[in-house]
């Protein structure tokens, strides 16, 4: 089965064969211990560090199927190495662009989104509520505010909601979280270590979800309750707003 590898060491990146060999370095420069990943186990490459590599590398990957993505150095998502399009259909494109163009449509999709990043949210609340934590106000707060997604008569009607519903949503945290503090949510920069693994997490998901729409025939820049914009996937915002509160369940395992 294939996975996702994430690369924070900087390195060298090359071809042995059918196998990656990923030679890390150390402050000084010099050469670690080289790790063999054999290609047929990697979905696609996170990569944190500084990366060195070439072209004919990028044409292995391509032709694998694998997609490179790129962060900073404060982990900020900057960009990625696509495989060349096989996915493409022209007649999908054109049926997602006219439920983006008809105002009920787009309306109903946008809701769905809205309702599945509020279902999880209520979920993560009601099992820390179960496990002695009082979050009955916030949750109380949330069922009202999604009792009013369906009267929603605009996209921007219903991102208000959504966001008030999030912040009811962050207002639980403090109450699960004790000793380590969100006090609201905060990102450019973020103000503490919740808000930094928030966004960090979100940064994630944002990639994975843009990296998952690829492998479908959709176009992840016409998206439904995010306005499409200029140089952004804006179809992955909207897969992430859903998906997302199921990353933050992440202490219902530790």
């Amino acid at each position: 089965m294939k996975k996702t590898y994430y690369l924070f060491n900087p390195g060298r990146l090359s071809r042995r064969d059918n196998t990656l060999k990923f030679t890390p370095v150390d402050e000084s420069g010099q050469e670690l211990m080289p790790k063999y990943i054999p290609v047929e186990s990697v979905s696609d490459l996170f990569i944190f560090g500084s990366l060195d590599a070439n072209s004919s590398l990028y044409n292995f990957l391509g032709k694998q199927q694998i997609n490179v993505h790129f962060f900073d150095y404060y982990e900020h998502y900057t960009g990625s190495f696509y495989a060349k399009e096989y996915l493409l259909a022209g007649k999908l494109q054109v049926s997602q662009t006219q439920h983006y163009l008809s105002h009920k449509k787009r309306l109903a999709i946008a809701k769905s989104f809205v309702k599945g990043g509020a279902a999880n949210m209520l979920r993560n609340l009601k099992y820390y509520q179960t496990r002695g934590k009082e979050l009955t106000a916030c949750i109380d707060t949330m069922d009202l505010w999604c009792e009013s997604i369906d009267s929603a008569n605009a996209i921007d009607e219903l991102m208000g909601i959504e966001g008030n519903i999030r912040q009811c949503y962050y207002v639980g945290f403090d109450e699960i979280l004790k000793e380590l503090k969100m006090e609201g949510r905060s990102k450019q920069p973020p103000k503490n270590e919740v808000n930094s693994l928030i966004s960090f997490g979100n940064m994630l998901c944002y990639t994975i979800c843009l990296d998952q729409i690829y492998h479908t025939q959709l176009n992840p820049t016409i998206s439904f309750l995010h306005e499409p914009g200029a140089r952004r996937f804006s179809l992955a915002l909207d897969q992430s707003r859903e998906i997302i509160p199921r990353i933050y369940g992440w202490s219902q395992k530790v």
